[in-house]
Order: structure tokens, then C-alpha cells, then sequence
């Protein structure tokens, strides 16, 4: 996974709504909304970054950022046999922490393939571990009921045919460091002269086809990246009108992210991915709300990291989880699996804290969504709103003393109700001596009275039930 925050999110603001008129695939708004409507209500995934990489222990950049050869980089591959690799401990491990889906890198920017691809030697099967690691992964998961999805690198710095750009290990050939003097046209010609993208273009097409027919029904499809430039690569370079076009023919049920330079086109991608970034709003395009996920690490790296400490605490990634949902976005939490085949303890740790949370708040999690503007979050607290059964849930990121004042809402509620025991939050008059200048609550205000102890949650979730004849005109739709 690239370093920098990928720039869809500017393109969503700044491309014209012209544009949008190109199309790719015939959809209606509604049929997407249904396309779409399993994801937008499970918002929880697990990302999972695993290759040669591993054996490094450097994070799965290694060979770009240290510009280390094809010949010195393969010594990951011929070592590459994770005994103690376990996918059916994978699932269960994303399921107790309630996942429910996962993204696995197919293949990363290093080219080597998780899967038994029949155009390329670089592969899984050709590795002392020898099978399968992708089939293994995908029954795993679908065993334990989570929906699966592919990670595919468009970049490819193995391939002989993969042109060398400005993101290439080899464009250090006449560059020190990112900080040196770019190289100049006339050596990048000169590094390309054997070089065809045709071939390489085709050899995406055959891949993917592999991976959309050979393993089942897919959900998700994750594009990375495009880099558009005088050096870099887009849609042209990776033909993408061609790719999507043969992902909607062959998983028309698909959901395909937005990395691959189609923005402007409608039926070119689902869903904008801002990464390791928390948005300020929930993103729009074209004046529209559109559906988006973040995806995230426990650390500061994505592949298996030996030496990172710059790890999340459980508060950070539940605000991360909860902020999210309450503007009407999807998590993708990422742990970068050993050489040897297993999770992190770091991360095993972080996600059993993650399950321990969401098991008695879960309610709060799926099917929700952004609440409605009539409701205005107390101090310390964020909202999210379940739209089908009109329910809102209050977050205490701060835990308050006995009383919480909810402005406006006389009349809305009909009960009240910590999520995680049910017991019952009464709505009374502030308790306390009060200052003469807060004497009383405003007339349309209510005041719920706590108990002084915060409950043993990380973040207490206050459950409001409303008056159905209150109901919220609010859906989960774009």
C-alpha cells in the first residue's frame, strides 16, 4: 500500500459534472443502492496485506523504498513457506472481532501472486509452500459466513514488461533517493526500450479473469493505485475502461473501488477509499453523497513490519470505527500476516479488544448510518442512526457526570437505554444543585440522568428509541 493519501477524494470534488455523463454500465441509482446495500449495512472489513514482503519484515514497500534488484528480492520468494499459516484462525479471528467481510492482496505492487496464476512463474505454487494460499484463504472465509474480496495491484514491479515509472524500484538506476534530480526523459526511454504495456495490459485482463472465474462469487474488487503523470500511470496505461468492462460481464454483483482513473465514469467504480485519513464530511461527487471507506492500519505500516511501534490504541480505533459509520462510511482495518503465516499479536490483540466492544455495541455499528440533521450531538459524543428501525445512538467518548442534556429533542423519545446491559437511562429534570443561570432546561430539551460510575465499556453507547410517528425521512442511499 502506497505511502501518501490517494487522491480520489480531491478528484471527487473537483471534476466536473460533465463528466459524469460518460458511462460504462447501465445502473440505475436504486439498483446500485441494492447492489450495494449488504456493504453499506455490514460497514466493518478486515484488509489483509501478505506477500514475500513478509520475509522482510520491512513493510511491503521494501523493494521500492531500499531499490533492491529482482535478483537480490528473490531470495523472499525462494523462502516464502508459512508453515504455521492457518486462514480458517484468520476468519474466525475477523469474525469474533465483527467483521464481516475481508480484502486479501492477490497480488501487491511486488507481482508475486497469491494464487495459482497460469501466466506467471512468479506464484504461490512455485514457492516451498507450494499451494494454493488464495483458495485456502477464500474457503476459509466464506466458511465463517464473511463476504470476500481480492486486493490487485495494477503496479507490477517484477514484470519484464511493466514499464519503469517513477514509482519503479529501477528508476533508482540513475537517482539516489527520492530527494536526488528526477531522471530525464531520454533514461527513461533508454530503461523501457524492451519494455511493451500492451503486453502487460493483457496480462492484467488474463489475471483478473483468473481471479473473477476461478474462485467463485467475489464482492469486492480493490484497484491500487493510479498515478497519473508525465512518469506516473492511469487509465490509458492500464487500459481500465476494458478492465471494468470485463469485471461487470464477468461478477455483475461486484463492488469495485475507485483507484484504477474512472472517476469521471458513471459505472467505472462504487466507492471512494480515503486512506489512513478521517474525513471531515461524508464525501460527495458531483453534488452527491457517494459511498466511501477508509482503510486503515493498526500501525504505520501495511505489510508485516517487525520493528514498527507507532501502533493505535483500542479508544483511536473505535472512534475511528464509530466517526466513520456517523458519516455514513465503511472501516477497512488492515493487519500485514508474518513470513510464517500468522497475525501479529499486536494486531490479534487490538482486534480481540475491537470484538469485545462490538459484542454488546454492535447494534450501533450495522445498519447505520449519518443521522439525521434534526439531531444535534451533545458535547463528547457522536451520533449514528439506524434509518429502518429509527433508533439513535449516542457515543460517550467522554464519560459525563449523571446528567447528558440532548438539545431539541422533547417529544422524540420514547425510551432510553445503555446498549450494552440494557438498563434503563431515566428522562428527568438535571440532577444537582444548578447555577441560577441554568435553572431549567430549554423547552424543547431533555435530560438523561446517569449513573455517576461509567459502565465497563471502553465507549458507552446510549440507545434512543423514537417515537415512530417521529419517524426520520433518513436512508442509507447516495
Amino acid at each position: 500500500m502506497k505511502k501518501i493519501i490517494f487522491l480520489s477524494m480531491l478528484c471527487l470534488a473537483f471534476i466536473s459534472s460533465n463528466a459524469q455523463q460518460k458511462k460504462i454500465w447501465d445502473e440505475t441509482d436504486q439498483e446500485k443502492n441494492e447492489r450495494l446495500a449488504w456493504w453499506t449495512n455490514d460497514r466493518f472489513g478486515l484488509f489483509i496485506h501478505w506477500g514475500t514482503y513478509s520475509l522482510a519484515g520491512r513493510g511491503e514497500w521494501v523493494k521500492e523504498r531500499e531499490r533492491i534488484t529482482d535478483e537480490t528480492y528473490q531470495k523472499y520468494f525462494d523462502n516464502f513457506n508459512p508453515d504455521l499459516y492457518n486462514p480458517v484462525k484468520w476468519a474466525k479471528l475477523a469474525k469474533a472481532a465483527g467483521m464481516k467481510y475481508a480484502v486479501i492482496t492477490a497480488k501487491h505492487h511486488e507481482g508475486f501472486t497469491l494464487f495459482d496464476s497460469k501466466y506467471t512463474d512468479y506464484k504461490v505454487t512455485n514457492t516451498p509452500y507450494g499451494k494454493d494460499a488464495l483458495k485456502e484463504w477464500v474457503d476459509a472465509f466464506r466458511a465463517e459466513g464473511l463476504k470476500i474480496g481480492f486486493y490487485y495491484s495494477l503496479v507490477d514491479w517484477h514484470h519484464p514488461e511493466y514499464t519503469i515509472d517513477e514509482r519503479h524500484p529501477q528508476s533508482a538506476k540513475f537517482v539516489s533517493s527520492r530527494l536526488a534530480t528526477p531522471i530525464s526523459d531520454e533514461e527513461y526511454r533508454e530503461l523501457n526500450k524492451d519494455r511493451d504495456m500492451n503486453i502487460y495490459r493483457e496480462y492484467l485482463k488474463n489475471q483478473l479473469t483468473e481471479l473473477l472465474t476461478n474462485y467463485g462469487k467475489v464482492d469486492i474488487l480493490f484497484f491500487d493505485f493510479s498515478f497519473p503523470g508525465e512518469h506516473g500511470k492511469g487509465k490509458e496505461d492500464w487500459g481500465s475502461i476494458e478492465l471494468i468492462k470485463l469485471i461487470r460481464k464477468l461478477q455483475p454483483e461486484i463492488i469495485v473501488n475507485d483507484r484504477h482513473d474512472l472517476i469521471e465514469y458513471a459505472g467505472g467504480w462504487d466507492y471512494t477509499t480515503p486512506e489512513q485519513f478521517k474525513v471531515k464530511q461524508w464525501p460527495t461527487y458531483d453534488g452527491k453523497r457517494v459511498p466511501w471507506e477508509t482503510n486503515q492500519t493498526f500501525s504505520g505500516s501495511w505489510g508485516y513490519n517487525r520493528d514498527e511501534l507507532t501502533w493505535k490504541d483500542n479508544k483511536m480505533l473505535l472512534v475511528l470505527l464509530i466517526e466513520s459509520v456517523s458519516k455514513g462510511g465503511n472501516v477497512l482495518l488492515n493487519v500485514g500476516p508474518t513470513g510464517r503465516g500468522t497475525i501479529d499479536y499486536r494486531a490479534e490483540n487490538a482486534l480481540l479488544k475491537i470484538g469485545d466492544w462490538m459484542k454488546y455495541n454492535e447494534r450501533s455499528i450495522y445498519g447505520c448510518t449519518q443521522a439525521p440533521d434534526e439531531f444535534e450531538a451533545p458535547d463528547n459524543t457522536i451520533l449514528t442512526y439506524n434509518p429502518t428501525i429509527n433508533r439513535l445512538y449516542i457515543h460517550l467518548l467522554d464519560y459525563p457526570m449523571k446528567n447528558l442534556t440532548i438539545k431539541g429533542m422533547k417529544g422524540k423519545v420514547k425510551y432510553a437505554q445503555f446498549l450494552h446491559d440494557m438498563s434503563e437511562i431515566k428522562i428527568t429534570e438535571p440532577y444537582g444543585y444548578i447555577p441560577l443561570s441554568d435553572n431549567k432546561l430549554a423547552e424543547q430539551d431533555i435530560n438523561l440522568l446517569l449513573p455517576l460510575n461509567k459502565p465497563n465499556v471502553e465507549i458507552p453507547v446510549i440507545e434512543i428509541i423514537l417515537n415512530t410517528e417521529k419517524e426520520s425521512s433518513a436512508k442509507i442511499q447516495y
